[in-house]
């Protein structure tokens, strides 16, 4: 293996825009990169999962990634409590509770059993050997999630004994994927009870950085061994926010100013959008195209599915045609 094959991975969120990033990852993975550690949030969590596990292991090709990743039941995402299943009532309820509408057991159910059958269980099975990283950043996958009990970002495993108290290789990663992709109020938040007795609530990590392209850049001035690669779904801005955030179309039915709408747009993806228009990120990141379906559409058909997966997997290609890791080293680093 050359380092020049070598790649670090960081996957954004996107909800079932997520099988783009399979078709990215795939892409990868067909033109010979050996992906070492992969940073994922939400769906990104989701697909990083499994790419670590299977990397972690050597146990799958790129065409078993797509294989597997194509089996989703998207439509068995909505899985609804007994109360929630009341039409109109159910889900108000949930709203005005603060819960989520669907109970999120099904994809932590497909994790957990996908990833066992890739002899993949907690954090300690995804654990590296590697003496140039800080010590509770030696995993394979990290992902993000908002604590909102706490408010602040957290990456688990790495934060799992900082924040919590709570030793990482014990932790099931199934359980941490489960937390990043809570979207508030649609997916029942995850509770994680820290060894001082406090109780976190979980969610979303797209709530504060859907495409932390930056989390497994180096911090100690050093050069990059090698890439480190970002996967976005997310469109540039300027253009309609409920193009970038298709949720935020429903303030437009109720009326809301724009400046409303450009405000939780702002909230959302600022951070993100503001470090991917710096040229050496903007430079490493794989922009896959996927307008035509939304963060929402788990009624998604299987020709669509393909769709965006070959979406993903095109970017891919077109980003590697013009890729060259020395140009960039001599030009930005």
């Amino acid at each position: 293996m050359t380092e020049g094959k070598r790649a670090d991975l960081v996957l954004s969120g996107g909800g079932v825009k997520g099988v783009g990033l399979v078709g990215a990852v795939v892409g990868l993975l067909d033109a010979g990169y050996h992906l070492q550690r992969i940073s994922g949030t939400s769906a990104g969590s989701i697909v990083g999962a499994v790419v670590a596990a299977a990397t972690q292991t050597g146990s799958m090709t790129g065409a078993q990634v797509k294989e597997l990743a194509l089996q989703i039941d998207y439509s068995k995402f909505l899985d609804p409590g007994p109360v929630e299943r009341v039409p109109l009532v159910g889900p108000s309820l949930a709203l005005l509770r603060g819960s989520g509408i669907y109970r999120g057991d099904y994809i932590h159910d497909w994790i957990l059993n996908h990833l066992a059958d890739l002899g993949v269980r907690t954090f300690g099975d995804l654990a590296v050997d590697d003496d140039e990283l800080p010590p509770e950043q030696r995993y394979r996958l990290v992902v993000t999630v908002a604590d909102v009990t706490t408010g602040q970002l957290v990456r688990l495993p790495w934060d799992y004994r900082r924040v919590y108290g709570l030793d990482p290789d014990e932790q099931l990663v199934a359980d941490a994927v489960r937390a990043s992709m809570s979207i508030p109020f649609f997916f029942r938040a995850v509770e994680l009870t820290a060894t001082s007795g406090l109780t976190s609530t979980l969610v979303d990590g797209g709530l504060l950085s859907n495409f932390p392209l930056d989390s497994l850049d180096r911090t100690d001035g050093k050069p990059p061994r090698w890439p480190s690669f970002g996967i976005t779904l997310l469109p540039n801005l300027p253009l309609g926010d409920d193009k970038a955030i298709p949720a935020l179309a429903a303030l437009r039915l109720l009326g809301a100013p724009h400046l409303l709408e450009e405000v939780i747009t702002t909230m959302l993806v600022g951070r993100d959008q503001a470090y991917l228009n710096q040229p050496w990120v903007s430079a490493r990141a794989i922009r896959v195209d996927s307008t035509d379906v939304g963060f929402l559409d788990f009624d998604i058909s299987d020709d669509e599915v393909e769709a965006q997966y070959l979406k993903g997997y095109a970017a891919t290609e077109d980003f590697l045609a013009g890729w060259d890791w020395a140009a960039y080293l001599r030009r930005y680093r």
